[in-house]
């Protein structure tokens, strides 16, 4: 069995969703649901670390960031032997690869 390590920038993301739907947006019921979604579906991980999809598959992007979809949450992460750090967990309709690699230049 993996073990999951979450980077200070996934963290940050889990804090803000639950900011966002808390405090934002009033309803923490909805908050706790879509956290509990994000969470046992990255611990699904744990067993299964290679069941996200390489990200160098949809991008033309070197990189070995695999992505696990969790609802609209889709969490960013790399597999070290036995150990998965989790980069990011961003909304999928946000720029996610600006996000994780900054402004590329086109060619």
């Amino acid at each position: 069995m993996s073990k999951i390590y979450y980077s200070d920038e996934a963290n940050q993301d889990i804090l803000d969703i639950k900011k966002h739907f808390e405090i934002e947006l009033q309803n923490p019921s909805v908050s706790k649901r879509i956290l509990s979604e994000i969470t046992q579906r990255i611990r699904t991980l744990e067993d299964f670390p290679k069941s996200g999809r390489k990200l160098s598959a949809i991008i033309d992007i070197e990189t070995d960031y695999r992505f696990l979809g969790c609802g609209n949450y889709l969490a960013f992460y790399r597999i070290d032997g036995d150990n998965i750090y989790i980069g990011r967990v961003i909304h999928g309709r946000r720029n996610y690869i600006a996000m994780l690699f900054g402004e590329l230049e086109q060619d």
